[in-house]
């Protein structure tokens, strides 16, 4: 008896490559991944002493946010490398850094 197997499809992209696009002053973001149904993956690098211009509001869906590196700062209180956070569909928040940060983002619903 044979059995098939096969192997799930993997798309990969390294962060080294991907295309960067400053959003702001000293704030970069590197497009990693987008799916068929709206969600997208990106890394963000913010520097030093900068802060994200206007307010950040998460529509249509979530956003999902991991800290790599540094301390981000969503205008209330720092997070510290390893932290997770998932702001809901609707919320908002001013990122910015003192020290500098780089965040991987995902946005499930687009």
């Amino acid at each position: 008896m044979t059995t098939e197997q096969s192997a799930p499809a993997y798309v990969w992209s390294a962060v080294q490559d991907a295309p960067v696009r400053e959003v702001f002053p000293g704030i970069r973001l590197r497009p990693l991944w987008a799916g068929d149904d709206g969600a997208k993956a990106f890394v963000l690098e913010m520097d030093a002493n900068t802060c994200w211009q206007g307010v950040d509001v998460h529509e249509p869906g979530p956003e999902e946010v991991f800290v790599v590196s540094g301390f981000f700062n969503d205008g209330d209180r720092d997070y510290p490398a390893g932290t997770f956070i998932h702001a809901a569909a609707g919320s908002s928040h001013v990122p910015q850094t003192t020290t500098g940060c780089t965040l991987f983002l995902f946005y499930p619903t687009g």
